[in-house]
């Protein structure tokens, strides 16, 4: 018998990935982790460069609200695994979190390195093994593992069991490039086509718009879209729109173009003013004043803001229709941005070829976790919450299989 027969593999080193392989690990498993970049959990360090939000600390019914049509697949992963396990599981690796203002949760650091740091060492500690550059493109022949490598393909005996937790599709430049799904679809496995999930929107700006404010915030702004209005904050972008707000909407925006080939969106430039104190303001005389300066005066817009009010065409005279401009400012949006620069994405293996224990019911012994499956949730935590949450509820069915072998 080979060595690879008494030992888990595990391909992919995200959150999923890891998560699981330290807790089959710490239970005394032998662990093999493949890797085909050069080091690991590339997505997860480039998420903690905004602070790493890890989960939520809303209540358990909104929080499982946030993962929609996946809702009844994923809850009682993250039951079993919450926000609060998470956070304990971070504690024990010397990381202490905190809950935001907004409810987020993030680590003290505010960074991704020192955690992943500490479970690396942790991982070395119980003798899991890492093989980075060693892409996964298929089953061998006696259904062992084949890889490419920097020196060739290699093939590994038949492991105990495996566990893909290989990525959505997008930022393929950091492994998560979806080169998976030929393989699994070859077994017959039925994968839901991937979409943008959390991504920008394109917008038809005018030249001057976009050479002056691209990369500039809407701050403290509202988005409403399909009866759901959200606070926060949007960027424009060269060709659109994208930031927190949007995310939120993301879902329900592709959809939309997806269907009607466009999504009008309305702002409100001003969501802590009524429309009828701006237009009392705004009745105000204006004297010498340019346009521009009286709107940052008596509406506190700021230059983004007047100018987004321009694309709509010239500036109303009247202060009633300003005003129910400022407050409802529409934009069409006619596509997602690509895929691949999106946070996340939609689509991937569908629920019905998984077991209760996330394992594949084509391919017994074969587990699947995190963005492989298909599922989506807005930023927020939730990404990262349910990431952890099937990495460990795989774990668990690998080991209740390895028990019934």
């Amino acid at each position: 018998m080979s060595e690879t027969a008494s030992r888990i593999a595990i391909i992919g080193a995200g959150p999923a990935a890891l998560i699981a392989a330290d807790r089959l690990s710490r239970d005394g498993h032998g662990v093999d982790i493949y890797e085909q970049m050069p080091s690991p959990a590339r997505k997860f360090l480039m998420a903690g460069r905004g602070g790493l939000n890890l989960t939520h600390s809303e209540p358990k019914e909104a929080f499982l609200a946030r993962y929609r049509e996946a809702r009844p697949n994923l809850a009682p992963a993250i039951e079993a695994f919450d926000a609060d396990a998470l956070r304990a599981f971070c504690g024990e690796l010397g990381e202490d979190t905190f809950v935001g203002t907004s409810g987020r949760v993030f680590p003290m650091s505010l960074k991704a390195s020192p955690l992943l740091r500490a479970l690396l060492r942790r991982l070395q500690e119980n003798g899991a093994r890492l093989f980075t550059r060693h892409r996964w493109i298929g089953f061998s022949e006696d259904g062992g593992l084949a890889f490419a490598t920097p020196d060739g393909k290699k093939t590994t005996g038949n492991p105990l069991a495996s566990l893909f937790a290989l990525g959505g599709a997008s930022w393929a430049r950091l492994g998560s490039d979806a080169s998976w799904s030929g393989p699994f679809r070859a077994l017959g496995i039925d994968i839901a086509p991937f979409r943008p999930a959390n991504s920008g929107f394109l917008a038809s700006w005018s030249p001057v718009f976009a050479g002056r404010f691209a990369g500039t915030p809407l701050k403290r702004i509202a988005i409403t879209f399909g009866g759901q209005r959200i606070m926060g904050e949007a960027m424009i972008t060269a060709n659109g729109l994208e930031g927190g707000a949007i995310y939120a909407l993301s879902a329900e925006l592709r959809d939309a173009i997806g269907d009607r080939r466009s999504a009008d969106l309305s702002i409100d430039l001003r969501p802590d003013v009524s429309e009828a104190e701006l237009a009392k303001r705004l009745a105000a005389p204006r004297g010498r004043q340019t346009a521009s300066t009286f709107l940052r005066k008596k509406a506190g817009l700021a230059p983004v803001a007047i100018g987004l009010l321009r694309e709509a065409g010239p500036l109303p005279q009247d202060a009633g229709i300003l005003a129910r401009r400022i407050k409802a400012m529409l934009v069409t949006l006619t596509g997602t941005a690509p895929i691949d620069r999106a946070i996340s994405s939609a689509g991937g293996i569908r629920f019905n070829e998984i077991d209760e224990d996330f394992m594949l019911l084509r391919r017994p012994g074969v587990f699947v976790a995190g963005e492989m499956l298909d599922w989506e949730a807005p930023t927020g935590g939730y990404l990262l919450q349910a990431c952890f949450a099937t990495g460990i509820a795989a774990a668990r069915g690998i080991e209740k299989w390895i028990a019934r072998a």
